[in-house]
């Protein structure tokens, strides 16, 4: 059964061509996911179609509002369903975070905007919360498109070569390797011999040995 994805957010035509392109387009099409698109404001009952308002206490910036995001979801939702939030202090995506959510049979998407959202919606509407790095973006619909690009390289028949998951950064936490292809020669610059030796075991170890030595530069902290 084809995972089913409903993304709420104030800006739905940010992610129209997303979801059209490359490998995701490509799950789309053939069945494997679905992703539905859903403008927040449909569920405004005022006449200026209002999504958010002043914080109480003061600060600066707007909250999205209880009223329209708890109607949403509630028309929305299905029994059994994730409902997730994209938030820059949830939990970091992980591959093993990306994997759970395409074993899942619906997820909903809520995507923040301005200084977030009103606390009442993360408290009695939302089951996970993920973040995709260290830094704030306008809104959290790039950081849905991130989350679903991820998940859906999980699902059975998305990818063409399904052993792309198994030789890529983070899958082994460790950083990958470089990857090279014709010509054997560009100005200059050569591919290693072990590359083109034919011997297998040698390319593994030279492949194991240049992850080290990256993730040793670049990311020390994955080998503690």
């Amino acid at each position: 059964m084809a995972l089913t994805i409903d993304l709420l957010t104030l800006f739905p035509r940010m992610i129209d061509g997303f979801l059209l392109e490359s490998i995701l387009g490509k799950g789309i099409a053939s069945g494997l996911l679905a992703v539905k698109v859903h403008d927040l404001r449909s569920w405004c009952t005022d006449k200026h179609r209002t999504a958010d308002d002043r914080p109480f206490g003061g600060g600066a910036g707007m909250v999205l509002k209880p009223e329209p995001v708890f109607a949403a979801i509630e028309a929305l939702q299905t029994p059994g369903c994730r409902r997730i939030y994209l938030t820059p202090d949830g939990r970091p995506l992980s591959p093993i975070i990306a994997k759970d959510l395409a074993r899942q049979s619906h997820l909903i998407f809520l995507s923040g905007h301005y200084e977030g959202i009103d606390q009442r919606i993360r408290d009695g509407m939302i089951d996970q919360e993920i973040s995709i790095g260290d830094y704030v973006l306008t809104n959290g619909t790039l950081a849905a498109a991130v989350v679903i690009d991820a998940l859906a390289r999980f699902i059975p028949g998305v990818l063409g070569e399904e052993k792309s998951l198994t030789h890529e950064s983070f899958t082994s936490k460790l950083l990958d390797f470089p990857q090279y292809t014709r010509p054997a020669e560009f100005r200059g610059m050569s591919v290693p011999e072990v590359l083109l030796s034919g011997n297998h075991a040698e390319i593994e170890k030279w492949r194991d040995a240049r992850q080290l030595e990256k993730t040793t530069a670049v990311r020390p902290d994955l080998l503690k």
